[in-house]
């Protein structure tokens, strides 16, 4: 029974040089964040006062955070070039839409008010860019499992951000790696695909202009990373 015949699909798939398709996935994001130990270790620090009467002092030691990964979705198209019976070249270009949210150890306070949100709101629109190696095992009847890792260029057009607390600037760089499964189906393939991107670029900007620059200050150093579970058609 294990070894019965298992009819193929999709048997010349493989050998075509050039192909193409579409990717639906489901996408978190997240910030690595590194904090200066105390406020007055920021060049050119500047005490504020929260509306609520509470002072930010030099000595003061700000924390924020992702309290919780929040889904978000992409679309994209694919172009994959064969280069060997177990390399393909592949460009994904897409677009996604997610949103982070970071918490403080002090209230947030947006336009002079103090929020009812224990978290502040960062969304973003990605124009993503990626160019990966695709390394795959042999087919093994209709199944091939597969490894993938390459680089990644994102600009977030998000025309709100220019308002955020923490703003980011809109340029940002990857390295991508992660793993799937190939399953050849009777008229396309379909593949699962688990990837992480780790930002490499330094995103944090200047804290917007007329609202409290405490938020932003507490923040030596802001990258982005991005988990993505994609479904691959083609």
């Amino acid at each position: 029974m294990a070894q019965r015949t298992v009819v193929k699909n999709l048997t010349t798939f493989d050998d075509k040089r050039l192909h193409f398709g579409f990717t639906l996935a489901l996408n978190t994001l997240d910030f690595n964040i590194d904090h200066y130990p105390t406020l007055g270790d920021k060049t050119n620090f500047v005490s504020e006062i929260l509306s609520n009467g509470t002072p930010i002092v030099a000595s003061n030691k700000i924390r924020g955070d992702i309290s919780t990964l929040t889904p978000g979705f992409t679309v994209g198209i694919i172009t994959n070039l064969r280069l060997s019976e177990s390399l393909d070249l592949r460009f994904l270009p897409g677009m996604s839409f997610g949103e982070r949210k970071l918490t403080y150890n002090i209230p947030i306070e947006e336009g002079n008010n103090l929020s009812k949100d224990q978290f502040f709101s960062i969304k973003s629109t990605f124009l993503d860019f990626p160019l990966l190696i695709k390394y795959k095992s042999r087919r093994m009847n209709n199944q091939r499992p597969y490894l993938i890792g390459g680089v990644a260029y994102r600009i977030d057009i998000n025309k709100s951000g220019k308002e955020d607390l923490v703003r980011t600037k809109p340029f940002s760089s990857y390295l991508e790696a992660g793993m799937g499964w190939d399953t050849y189906l009777q008229f396309f393939r379909l593949s699962t695909e688990l990837k992480f991107s780790f930002g490499l670029s330094n995103i944090l900007n200047n804290g917007p202009k007329d609202q409290l620059q405490v938020y932003t200050n507490a923040f030596s150093r802001l990258s982005s990373n991005v988990f993505t579970l994609s479904f691959h058609f083609e």
